[in-house]
């Protein structure tokens, strides 16, 4: 277990409409199996031990599950790794004495509302505006009563494992959602309970997107290289023929 000192420049921004600047935090008491959420704490129990302000960082399951540990770590979402949530980065990937640079995501529908922590509800305001299939109450149904083809429900779940942390966003130069919206909107169309709005949903979701002020796919795929969950740009080539199929009158 290897004993670890850093130097931290973290973002600290008391609101949305604060300037904000990087501040520098020299930690130590660190060992390599920590998480990087786990050695944000520890920082933080020695900020309070000062009688400081900690620094505010959004976190919930820890598990790479929920997407809240949206951190830039030295200009990469979610740090270094390849199909890594923050939360699930260890120390052992830093080197005893290293600086790390830590900001918050960066994009116009993603205000700050504290140091590290944005509002990513411009996301639940999307899956609201067509995200859903019309089912009939009663009963569930027999899970196998609807067959699907392995490919396409294995294609599908692909595309349900987005968790909707907003990488795709922060690390795009022009701050597109595509990447999220397209997983959320293939996840659905690609089986047979969402083919009644098939073409509603697109249309609606598109428009929200564009509606919350994030940016056009720059097709750079830089979306696709820090997703955590590795979601194919595959997936945003088929929102844009849906979307423009569903456009066409006649």
């Amino acid at each position: 277990m290897a004993d670890l000192q850093l130097t931290l420049k973290v973002w600290r921004q008391k609101s949305s409409s604060d300037k904000g600047k990087f501040e520098t935090y020299d930690v130590s008491g660190l060992n390599s199996h920590m998480s990087f959420l786990e050695m944000m704490d520890v920082l933080n129990e020695q900020l309070v031990g000062k009688d400081r302000e900690p620094i505010a960082f959004d976190h919930d399951c820890r598990e790479g599950i929920c997407g809240m540990c949206s951190m830039v770590i030295n200009g990469r979402a979610h740090g270094p790794l390849k199909g890594t949530t923050t939360c699930q980065l260890h120390m052992r990937h830093f080197k005893n004495g290293d600086t790390i640079t830590i900001e918050p995501w960066r994009a116009k529908a993603f205000p700050v509302i504290k140091d590290l922590v944005v509002d990513r509800s411009s996301f639940d305001r999307i899956i609201q505006s067509g995200g859903y299939v019309s089912v009939n109450t009663g009963s569930a149904p027999d899970g196998n009563a609807i067959p699907i083809p392995k490919e396409v429900a294995e294609e599908a779940f692909d595309a349900a494992a987005c968790i909707g942390c907003g990488a795709c966003v922060a690390t795009c130069k022009n701050a597109s959602a595509s990447l999220f919206v397209s997983a959320k909107v293939s996840q659905l169309a690609l089986l047979p309970q969402g083919q009644p709005e098939r073409k509603e949903r697109v249309n609606k979701m598109v428009s929200k997107m564009d509606e919350e002020g994030f940016g056009h796919c720059t097709n750079t795929g830089a979306c696709q290289a820090e997703c955590p969950k590795e979601i194919s740009i595959e997936y945003i080539r088929k929102m844009n023929l849906d979307y423009n199929l569903s456009n066409i009158k006649g």
